[in-house]
């Protein structure tokens, strides 16, 4: 599996679509995502052409489709007809492989975050998104969310204890066994295990949320600025671990650190799992997640540092957020 900041030809997206998940932060999700694409595709303010990349989004209905077409007229998009439960892409949709014969597909299973949410379609949108795709497919026979692992393109893969050893996911497979699947799957040669991910993060601590790679033997992770962050103690795990790895060709991980955003709460006062380093890496944009927080504009220009050939941006996502995670989780990028 190829290192999110090599060339993308597309992305895979959904459009938020459900009222019956969303309520009264469908419409504010809606415009966060029109502005999360219209930064992917990063059109030329001169000649209005992409210098992004292509945005593959899919609906759940044709009334869908008439929304979104309208929301992202202008933007580089096409659109697919598949039924889903909802937008979190980044644990649905396939992964993309690249060999010496091209792209592939591989498609792990799902169920639900644990069982936690299990939603008519979500199961079922891997398989038809890679038959979308059109490239050689490969299933895998046991669960796997794309967000629990974060891999270099060089040997490497970043995961949680928290998610990939919790007993809701695969049960009957143990951490060596779990590492082959990993190898076997997405061409891994070593994995690096951290330990719990944010608090009230309902995939278990997905590294997506906690660690990132930004570059060869290269992480990101968030460091805990006020001494009331609630993950204040995790993410000082979670830095001092990376502190002590190597990579699977031996190099020490450099680690760069953010500032967390702190405790964003939702409407009724609930703890919400947010994190700068959600973000996606685009061809030409890293679009950060920012939730209102007095740390937004320090972490955007932290990350912006590890990137000197991107553009990086900050664009609010705490509507989006409010389903369950941010950027990141709502992107599957498709390699050339």
């Amino acid at each position: 599996m190829p290192a999110e900041w090599e060339h993308h030809s597309a992305v895979w997206l959904a459009w938020p679509s459900h009222y019956n998940l969303w309520e009264e932060n469908l419409q504010p999700a809606q415009e966060e995502f029109v502005e999360f694409c219209r930064a992917i595709a990063d059109l030329d303010p001169v000649t209005a052409k992409p210098r992004g990349e292509n945005l593959n989004v899919i609906i759940p209905t044709m009334e869908a489709g008439i929304q979104a077409e309208n929301a992202l007229r202008g933007l580089p998009f096409r659109l697919h007809l598949v039924p889903f439960g909802d937008i979190w892409l980044r644990d649905t949709a396939p992964l993309f492989l690249k060999g010496p014969s091209g792209l592939a597909t591989v498609r792990f299973k799902f169920n639900g975050w644990g069982e936690k949410y299990n939603l008519p379609h979500d199961p079922e949108v891997s398989t038809r998104i890679a038959q979308a795709a059109a490239y050689r497919q490969f299933q895998a026979p046991w669960v796997l969310e794309g967000g629990s692992v974060e891999l270099d393109g060089e040997g490497t893969c970043l995961t949680s204890r928290q998610c990939l050893l919790n007993p809701n996911r695969n049960p009957q497979m143990n951490q060596a066994q779990i590492e082959r699947g990993l190898c076997e799957g997405l061409g891994v040669e070593k994995v690096l295990w951290l330990g719990d991910g944010l608090l009230n993060d309902h995939t278990d601590g997905h590294i997506d949320t906690i660690a990132r790679y930004v570059g060869p033997a290269k992480v990101l992770c968030m460091r805990g600025q006020n001494p009331n962050d609630p993950n204040r103690e995790i993410l000082a795990t979670i830095e001092r671990d990376l502190r002590a790895m190597t990579d699977a060709k031996g190099r020490p991980l450099e680690v760069g650190v953010v500032p967390s955003p702190g405790e964003i709460l939702n409407e009724d006062g609930d703890l919400m799992p947010a994190s700068y380093v959600n973000f996606y890496i685009g061809n030409s944009t890293v679009i950060v997640p920012t939730y209102g927080s007095i740390y937004d504009s320090e972490a955007v220009a932290r990350i912006g540092d590890w990137f000197p050939g991107r553009r990086t941006v900050g664009l609010s996502a705490k509507a989006i957020l409010s389903g369950g995670g941010a950027f990141h989780c709502i992107s599957q990028q498709e390699p050339n």
